[in-house]
């Protein structure tokens, strides 16, 4: 049996007084062509295109089947690109330790100071930083050159962009200094009135001679009240580093949930003769964590059950890029859904969506690989796993290790080799690996039958603590007969098996939860969640090239955020929040038949707008937690129907189509007590703007996300509507993305231009670096112009809540 209790906490980029992390994203240059010599200093880059980090150059071209990325990157452009960077250093830095620190560049990354190449790193997804010290000029100016390979396809099931499309860094300490990712933070005993705080912080002297300093540790509680405080004197020998370790006892906790995730933060200082050499913050949450057979997952003595979703990388119509607020965005979408829990299938996240996930209330699984050393593609990680499976493996736990957000580590997904006793070694040694560096966590990955008798995976899910399961959780109850020590979690899930899924987590302690593929959309892994109609190319997206389709279409949020039927009905399975929902599923269109594919569920709408179908059979779902259900139209009853767990909290009406107002009513003790409706539409005549964020901060990075829906004369949504909308910005803000959901529309995701797809599109405003107003105008043909301001101020006059 695996049974252990540990808690998490999280590690952010540190801000420090003088700050040690100096963003240096600002004035790239950049081209994608073919050039030589561009890693020089002289180097001629005056007509490259100026441009601000993070940045996804693939999401920039157009879909097309002849883009060598194919249907598993959707067919979009990659290629190698180059970006060069000029900059002076000031005299006053020099005796001190500076470093360039990249989040993520995908993929093959040489990067040069001043002509001199300071190495290549393969994996797009490890963070990754060099020493510049001993090669900068104070005296005149120094080139950052990053040459970006991404041209040998293909590389990856899904898309992954191209570029630097996380954060960069300019790192600058004192020579005796806190390491990179040198603070580790554990809090092992946990009780509702104290909690074990342990910090273990690793100190580099990288000096000639011997150092005595002082290192100082000082907990803040999330009231940034004092929490605790510990000092110690350290001796380091020349050239040396020491690991330090350090108890606090923080009296009265405020533990880390979902639900409330408080975060506390640790000053860590280091001084000699009461001159501060470095300092970092460190932030973290105070939680317990146990996984048993017995009780399943808990967390802080409470048993909690996964509702999860796995995740890709990219956010929609920005491609690869990594926003704050875009990851921030994500994580809203997931909690706004009922989502507990991510998993990040299948490679580490940035660094923002975790902070999101700590601060919001997020538990995640943070997967390393998508495979081992059997390759799934010709040039994917099989080709690097055994020169580089260590470096980045560490680099994802020293990375992550403090956010108090993540649950578990995945190691892998679908290995190849899975069957074979090799498979069991490696896993061994990847799961030894972690333990060496964080004993704080359970590890899984996700195993996936491989024509052979289930029962043969045993020895490689014996090799994990939570054995994952991709889309065999039907096979719990058996495997429990059989190895009874077993916790078990599915990894991915169809998601038309939700109702099926939910009862064997709720059923079985031995199951803690599990993860449907997937949460929202995204782009490549072409048509895996399509359904087609008579006449289409048939069977699964693996079969066939597809194309237009160029994203999955499988999420339970679509590409623009919203949530689709199957969304409300697997919260309303795990939660309380929602308990009534209503939408019509589309008829089949005589005499053809719709088709639906492995991750498909029937297209089903939020919508009473069907007037080609006057006077013909519709069938309305209604979703609830309520005993029963009553269905109206134009206040007539058309029934009443049960919709308890025996009916699996849904029911199907079945009525022929009138326009008017449809109406589904929650039941209970033969009361009504709430409901729903949809309304007929008239003609598409409006345009209605919604922006989550109507005051930004003038950074070149924030961002706010405008829905634009299609309504009639009066505001009535209209689900039919295709229209061609023009964008226009005026002030300081730029289109960073455009998108609808309809993953066969090639319209290109950066432009001023895009159709509506059943009523609706996003844009993406992206401020500058100046202050004022930006004003988005959307207009279409027909339809009466709408009009939105955003303001766009320096942080320091912006509210708290925005």
């Amino acid at each position: 049996m695996f049974a252990f209790i540990v808690a998490g906490c999280t590690r952010v980029q540190a801000q420090n007084v003088p700050a040690r992390s100096k963003s240096f994203e600002t004035g790239w240059r950049f081209t994608r062509d073919s050039v030589t010599n561009a890693e020089k200093s002289a180097f001629d880059d005056s007509k490259w295109r100026v441009l601000d980090l993070p940045h996804d150059w693939s999401i920039e071209g157009a879909v097309s089947p002849k883009n060598p990325t194919g249907s598993g990157g959707g067919y979009f452009p990659a290629g190698i690109g180059w970006y060069r960077k000029t900059f002076n250093i000031p005299n006053k830095w020099k005796g001190d330790k500076v470093s360039i620190y990249f989040e993520g560049v995908y993929m093959n990354s040489e990067v040069f100071i001043n002509g001199k190449s300071l190495g290549i790193y393969p994996y797009g997804y490890s963070s990754f930083s060099y020493d510049l010290s001993t090669y900068l000029n104070f005296d005149k100016e120094n080139v950052i050159a990053v040459r970006v390979d991404n041209s040998h396809q293909m590389n990856s099931r899904w898309y992954s962009g191209s570029g630097i499309y996380r954060h960069v860094w300019l790192i600058v300490t004192n020579a005796v200094h806190v390491a990179q990712w040198g603070v580790a933070i554990e809090t092992p005993d946990v009780s509702s009135k104290k909690a074990t705080v342990k910090i273990n912080t690793l100190i580099k002297n990288e000096t000639s001679s011997a150092q005595s300093i002082v290192l100082s540790t000082q907990l803040r509680d999330p009231n940034s009240k004092d929490a605790g405080n510990n000092q110690i004197k350290v001796e380091l020998s020349a050239n040396s580093e020491k690991e330090i370790a350090q108890t606090i006892m923080a009296p009265d906790p405020l533990l880390w949930t979902p639900e409330a995730p408080r975060l506390y933060e640790a000053h860590v200082q280091l001084s000699q003769n009461k001159k501060v050499l470095d300092e970092t913050k460190t932030t973290f949450g105070i939680r317990s964590v146990k996984f048993t057979v017995e009780n399943g997952f808990q967390l802080n003595g409470k048993t909690i059950k996964i509702n999860g979703g796995c995740e890709h990388h990219d956010n929609g119509c920005l491609g690869a890029a990594a926003f704050d607020r875009a990851e921030e965005r994500k994580v809203e979408l997931l909690k706004n859904a009922g989502f507990n829990a991510v998993r990040t299938s299948h490679n580490p996240p940035s660094e923002a969506f975790l902070n999101a996930c700590d601060k919001l209330g997020l538990l995640v699984v943070d997967e390393a690989f998508d495979c081992w050393r059997a390759g799934k593609n010709t040039q994917d990680y099989a080709r690097y796993f055994d020169q580089w499976w260590n470096r980045d493996l560490e680099a994802m736990v020293l990375r992550d290790r403090n956010h108090p957000s993540i649950m578990m580590w995945s190691i892998g997904n679908e290995i190849v080799e899975r069957g074979s006793p090799q498979a069991v070694e490696t896993a061994k040694m990847l799961v030894k690996f972690i333990k060496k560096l964080d004993t704080t966590r359970a590890v899984t990955s996700a195993i996936v039958e491989d024509g052979k008798e289930w029962s043969t995976l045993d020895p490689l899910m014996a090799a994990h603590d939570v054995a994952g399961y991709n889309y065999h959780l039907g096979n719990a109850s058996a495997d429990h007969q059989r190895v009874p020590s077993r916790i078990i979690v599915q990894t991915e899930s169809y998601p038309k098996d939700a109702f099926a899924n939910w009862k064997l987590v709720h059923d079985n302690n031995f199951v803690i939860g599990d993860f449907v593929w997937t949460a929202v959309d995204y782009l490549g892994e072409s048509g895996i969640g399509r359904w087609y109609y008579s006449g289409d190319v048939p069977g699964e997206h693996w079969e066939h090239d597809l194309f237009p389709w160029h994203g999955a279409y499988c999420g339970d949020i679509d590409l623009t955020g919203w949530r689709k039927p199957i969304s409300h009905y697997r919260s309303m399975l795990y939660n309380d929040s929602e308990k009534l929902y209503m939408a019509v599923r589309e008829p089949n269109p005589e005499p053809s038949e719709i088709k639906m594919t492995w991750w498909s569920v029937w297209p089903t709408w939020e919508s009473w707008t069907w007037p080609e179908y006057a006077g013909k059979d519709l069938s309305v779902e209604v979703y609830s937690k309520y005993p029963r259900v009553r269905l109206y139209l134009n206040d007539k009853l058309i029934g009443e129907k049960a919709t308890t767990l025996e009916q699996e909290h849904k029911t199907q009406f079945v009525l022929a189509y009138s326009p008017g107002i449809l109406k589904a009513v929650g039941v209970d003790n033969d009361k009504e007590v709430e409901s729903t409706v949809l309304k007929t539409s008239g003609d598409a005549a409006k345009i209605l703007l919604h922006a989550d964020r109507k005051k930004i901060i003038a950074n070149g990075q924030d961002l706010s996300y405008v829905i634009i829906e299609i309504t009639d004369k009066d505001d009535i949504f209209q689900p039919n509507a295709a229209s061609r909308l023009h964008f226009h910005i005026d002030g300081p803000g730029t289109i960073a993305g455009v998108a609808n959901a309809d993953m066969k529309d090639t319209d290109p995701y950066v432009g001023n231009s895009h159709k509506a797809w059943h009523g609706r599109a996003l844009v993406v405003i992206k401020s500058t670096h100046g202050a004022g107003d930006i004003k988005l105008t959307v207009s279409s043909p027909g339809l009466s112009d709408a009009r939105v301001n955003i303001e766009s101020a320096s942080e320091n006059t912006l509210p708290a809540s925005r």
